[in-house]
């Protein structure tokens, strides 16, 4: 596929370091150097994401019915607005509030985790005395130039200039240094570990035919590697048999997988090359999603069905995803966090904010107008007896405590609102159970070179078939704000892996899928995930010079089981359900002086659908 168009922001998609002298610091030695008494969280290694901690006194309350007692004392004085949750939608909502209010608004954001920004999270790594930045979660700003007004806004005044991007982000990298993309086809499933060049599924008129000798060394039969390349190369629509107006349709109520075995006819071996492509863009198997949905990404087979032009809701991309901090929207958050309090981030600018180190012990500081209270998990939100306040009361260090504000908007994972908030009513509670998060891990590898990529002529590998990642390689070629993408092999970097657990090929929904695939990340402990991560890589980089216990400095896997927001699959939901209409309309109706403002609330797992609805549950309370 073509890089430009093509990736999305999920396919570029308590541990200690490998390495006896690697650079990244101990949770110890963070402490005793940071110049505040605090950890500096970025720079810790091993399980992050959700860390344990941060989700335990949800689940109580989830699974276990836990009621918490709310205090009769009040915490601190009264605010003008809390919110619950600290990732984008959550600072965006006290941004918004605090232009329309004025900077001496007093705001209180409260998160259960030990870190800012949610899913746009910062990994940090000193290696071999170079410091080196990467992201553990929300990866890109897609597609800027279709942000509404007030999202679009939003960046200009927190000093995002996505046009500065073009300069910073080297779209002809990988190209100048001849390296392309692979498939790794491990020993458990093919007998043999196997690295072999991979094959761009998209292909234009103006590219040369595939022949077998192309797929000479893949390890499948004969007579799958000549169906392989006759798909590869067919120009046949497979729908000419279903009337034009009919085949949107047709093709929405098969999956691509049925579309591939059974309407195409290829064999099952040629099926699982493109199986697990589709986890990072929806979470899934190609079992669960539709071949309509294949065709608005151009699988293979799906290019000549000559379909109407409305019949996907895919929009058009008219920017290259290259719009890109080196720790990804972690970068969006940080910006956002530093207009809100000020004295914590230093700098003014996008570009310095790139080595800014945060000040962990000034985001909740007695008497600044805005406060960020993290490992601080609410328990229960509802007005007062007269409905003029709202009380939020939240766990943190095992003790309950309450504050009081005039408005509260929740900007936390949309499954816990119907346990925290009593004031939900049943319909709306309804509402939100219908999506599920897409879970996922986000594997940050801090390697000592990348020697063995350019052995192989490759700067990322897909995985065949697999239990684990589904995909690792180099990051984005992004050099800003003093972080220079490394030019040469001998230089340390960031490899990122991206891990979407889910149940292909057993005849399960995607939303059904999700919630295995969350339950095996909660059941799987840091050594079998360390594990994981380092035989993977040191099986698709087998033929290299790669020696693991030598190159990997540290690893820090950003666990999400509540990861991307659930987007409606028109396989298994409704047609007619997208962003502008579904049940996450009515789950994010007002509540009288409580709002909703999550991606969840947006249908939309992307950074303008965050910003899009803390814009609107601001604007319900301003009125």
């Amino acid at each position: 596929m073509p890089s430009r168009l093509k990736i999305s922001r999920r396919d570029f998609l308590g541990g200690v370091a490998l390495g006896t002298t690697a650079g990244a610091l101990s949770p110890i030695e963070l402490f005793a150097q940071s110049k505040s008494t605090v950890p500096y969280p970025p720079a810790l290694t091993g399980m992050r994401g959700s860390q344990p901690g941060s989700y335990e006194i949800a689940h109580a309350m989830a699974w276990g019915g836990k009621k918490f007692e709310i205090p009769k004392e009040q915490t601190d004085e009264h605010y003008d607005l809390i919110v619950v949750g600290g990732g984008i939608s959550g600072l965006a909502a006290a941004f918004y509030w605090q232009q329309e209010n004025g900077p001496d608004s007093r705001i209180l954001i409260l998160d259960n985790h030990d870190d800012f920004g949610g899913h746009a999270r910062r990994n940090e790594f000193t290696v071999d005395g170079k410091k080196l930045v990467g992201y553990g979660g929300s990866q890109s700003i897609d597609t800027p130039g279709s942000y509404s007004p007030a999202a679009a806004q939003l960046l200009r005044d927190v000093g995002i200039y996505t046009d500065r991007f073009y300069e910073y982000f080297d779209q002809d990298y990988y190209a100048r240094k001849e390296l392309g993309r692979g498939s790794y086809f491990p020993e458990a499933v093919y007998g043999k570990d196997l690295t072999l060049p991979g094959l761009r599924s998209w292909r234009s008129a103006d590219d040369d035919a595939l022949s077998e000798n192309d797929v000479r060394d893949y390890p499948i039969p004969a007579e799958a590697k000549k169906a392989l390349v006759e798909l590869l190369n067919s120009t046949r629509n497979y729908a000419a048999h279903i009337p034009k107006e009919e085949r949107a349709e047709w093709l929405r109520k098969q999956s691509y997988r049925d579309f591939l075995l059974e309407t195409v006819g290829v064999p099952e071996d040629v099926y699982y090359l493109f199986r697990d492509g589709a986890r990072g863009w929806w979470g899934a198997g190609w079992d669960a999603i539709s071949t309509l949905s294949a065709a608005s990404m151009a699988m293979p087979g799906t290019q000549h069905l000559d379909l109407p032009e409305d019949s996907s809701d895919e929009p058009e991309r008219d920017e290259p995803y290259i719009f890109h901090f080196p720790d990804g929207n972690a970068g969006v958050a940080r910006a956002i966090l530093r207009k809100l309090i000020p004295a914590a981030v230093p700098g003014s600018t996008m570009e310095d904010l790139v080595l800014a180190n945060t000040d962990y012990a000034k985001l909740d500081m007695r008497g600044s107008p805005c406060r960020l209270r993290l490992n601080s998990t609410a328990v229960n939100v509802r007005h007062t007896t007269d409905e003029s306040q709202v009380d939020v009361s939240y766990v943190r260090d095992g003790k309950t405590y309450r504050v009081r504000a005039k408005h509260a908007i929740l900007a936390c994972y949309n499954a816990i609102v119907p346990h925290i908030c009593p004031e939900l009513p049943d319909d709306q509670r309804e509402a939100i159970a219908y999506g599920t998060k897409v879970p996922l891990i986000y594997v940050s590898v801090a390697m000592r070179n990348w020697q063995p990529f350019a052995e192989l002529g490759m700067h990322s590998i897909n995985v065949m078939q697999t239990d684990f990642m589904h995909s690792f390689g180099m990051d984005f070629p992004v050099s800003m704000g003093g972080v220079q993408f490394p030019e040469n092999p001998d230089q340390a970097t960031i490899l990122h892996g991206t891990v979407v657990p889910c149940a292909p090929d057993q005849g399960l929904t995607a939303r059904e899928q999700h919630v295995i695939g969350r339950r095996s990340i909660y059941e799987m402990n840091w050594d079998e995930m360390e594990n994981r991560i380092v035989g993977q890589i040191s099986g698709a980089l087998k033929s290299t010079s790669f020696d693991a216990q030598r190159d990997i400095a540290a690893i820090t896997a950003n666990r999400w089981p509540h990861g991307y927001s659930y987007e409606y699959n028109d396989y298994s939901d409704p047609p007619e359900y997208g962003p502008s209409n579904g049940p996450h309309i009515l789950g994010a109706r007002k509540i009288g002086r409580i709002s909703i403002a999550n991606s969840d609330a947006s249908a939309y797992a992307f950074v303008n659908g965050a910003l899009d609805a803390a814009y609107r549950a601001t604007r319900e309370q301003l009125a």
